[in-house]
C-alpha cells in the first residue's frame, strides 16, 4: 500500500510559524501586507502566484523563486527561534512508526508545501526520516495535479507502480479529499485541522478519524 501524507493540520501544527513567514516574506518583497491568505489545502505556488496578482505583478519563475528564498529563510528562523507553539499532532509518531515496520507500506508526502518548506517542517519536528519522497506545492499550483507526480515518484522509489486501489491520501481538508479522488485514490481525512469530521465526511472522504491516533488499527 502507498500512503501519501499532507503536512500542516495532518502531521504537525506549526503554531503560526508558516503563516507568519508568508506574511513576513510578503512585506519584505513587496513592502506591504498582501491579501488575506487561505492556507487550508492550498499549494505554496498557488498562494505566491495570488500574492503577485494582488500587487498586479507578473509571477515569473524568477520572481517566485526570489520570494520563496525569503520565505524559506523566515520559516526556518520562525521554527527554530520564533517561539511559536508548534507540535506534532496526536497519534502521528505512533502511526508512522507502525507504517515503518509494515513490509508492504510505502510512505511519502503529498503536500502544498514547497519541497524546502516540507523539509524544514518535517526536520524540525523530527519526522523527516519517514518521508523519502513526495510531491510538493512547488511542483504545480493546482493541488489536483500533484497526485500523478506523487505516484511517479513513489514508483521510482519503490521500484514498482501503485494502483489507485493501493493508494491512500491522508489529509485534513476538502482539497486533500479532492486531490485523492482526482487520481482515483482513497482519502483518510483527519479532523485535526480547520474542518470537522462531519464537514470532511460531507466532502466525500472515504474514512474520517478525529486524530491519527484513531488510525493506528486502520493500518
Amino acid at each position: 500500500m502507498l500512503y501519501l501524507f499532507d503536512i500542516d493540520g495532518t502531521l504537525v501544527d506549526t503554531g503560526g510559524a508558516g503563516m507568519t513567514a508568508l506574511k513576513e516574506a510578503t512585506r519584505e518583497v513587496f513592502g506591504h501586507d498582501g491579501p488575506p491568505l487561505d492556507l487550508a489545502g492550498s499549494t505554496d505556488l498557488g498562494i505566491v502566484s495570488n500574492i503577485h496578482a494582488h500587487f498586479e505583478i507578473e509571477p515569473t519563475r524568477e520572481r517566485i523563486d526570489a520570494y520563496f528564498e525569503v520565505y524559506h529563510g523566515r520559516l526556518e528562523w520562525n521554527l527554530r527561534h520564533g517561539g511559536f507553539p508548534g507540535r506534532v499532532l496526536d497519534g502521528v509518531p505512533e502511526l508512522l512508526a507502525g507504517l515503518s515496520e509494515h513490509p508492504d507500506a510505502t510512505v511519502g508526502l503529498l503536500t502544498g508545501n514547497t519541497a524546502a518548506g516540507a523539509a524544514a517542517k518535517t526536520r524540525h519536528f523530527g519526522l523527516a526520516g519517514h518521508f523519502p519522497f513526495g510531491a510538493y506545492g512547488c511542483d504545480h499550483a493546482d493541488r489536483n495535479r500533484l497526485g500523478p507526480i506523487a505516484l511517479e515518484r513513489a514508483a521510482r522509489h519503490a521500484g514498482r507502480n501503485f494502483t489507485a486501489a493501493e493508494t491512500w491520501v491522508i489529509g485534513d481538508t476538502p482539497k486533500d479529499i479532492a486531490c485523492a479522488h482526482a487520481i482515483g485514490a482513497r482519502c483518510l481525512a483527519v479532523a485535526t485541522g480547520q474542518f470537522s469530521s462531519a464537514q470532511l465526511a460531507a466532502h466525500g472522504a472515504d474514512q474520517v478519524v478525529e486524530t491519527l491516533g484513531r488510525a493506528i488499527t486502520w493500518t
